[in-house]
């Protein structure tokens, strides 16, 4: 009977120890991390579509790269000034009649009725861009800061028109702007043509075409 007391009380005892002691709390949950909007699609690229009168020509340009270069030649396409220029010279290797390598130039040839005043040269050193590709698009130009409203189109490894690095001073190199995403073939096309051996002066001596291309309208694709 004593140890049935005992245990009685032992237990009314734990019972009353377990009543004062505080009731256990949990942390308040936190707020919920804010979510982030969702990121705007990235930009695309604009396009440009050369007809020719040998085919079409899309070439793609970089502004986030080259926006000088960039911006002057939609300039150009937008006000409609290419609308009648031409592809006039193809540049090969002398000897070489291969369609591969090598470049087509084209634009206003300096007409001063549509000439729009030079723009900054944009080194590839800066812009990262190379003339190794194939298809490349490139500004042509004088002096460094003399490129208005002529460009090229190249065909193989043609880095040698990349800034040095060692010494952009000496060889600044040409702008490198895009690239042809369709049409490679129409250039590979126009640099096969016929080119009249006495017509050009310095290094485009013999390389003008004897029937320049007519480009018919140069409009954005994007």
């Amino acid at each position: 009977m004593l140890r049935r007391t005992l245990i009685t009380l032992s237990l009314a005892a734990l019972t009353s120890a377990a009543h004062a002691q505080p009731a256990a709390t949990l942390a308040p949950a936190p707020d919920p991390a804010p979510v982030p909007p969702p990121t705007p699609p990235a930009k695309p690229n604009p396009k440009v579509k050369l007809e020719t009168a040998q085919g079409v020509i899309v070439v793609e340009l970089f502004p986030d790269k080259a926006p000088i270069t960039v911006a002057n030649y939609l300039k150009y396409v937008d006000r409609g000034l290419f609308n009648g220029a031409t592809f006039y010279r193809a540049s090969r290797p002398p000897g070489y009649t291969g369609n591969d390598y090598g470049l087509i130039q084209g634009g206003l040839q300096n007409d001063p009725k549509k000439v729009l005043p030079p723009i900054a040269h944009e080194s590839t050193i800066k812009t990262g861009l190379t003339h190794k590709t194939n298809g490349t698009i490139s500004m042509g130009r004088h002096a460094p800061g003399t490129a208005q409203s002529d460009w090229s189109i190249t065909l193989g490894d043609m880095s040698y028109l990349d800034a040095d690095p060692k010494d952009p001073k000496k060889t600044p190199g040409f702008a490198a702007f895009g690239q042809v995403v369709e049409g490679l073939d129409v250039v590979q096309k126009i640099i096969a043509m016929p080119v009249d051996p006495n017509r050009g002066e310095g290094a485009m001596k013999g390389e003008m075409l004897k029937a320049p291309v007519k480009i018919t309208r140069a409009s954005r694709v994007l």
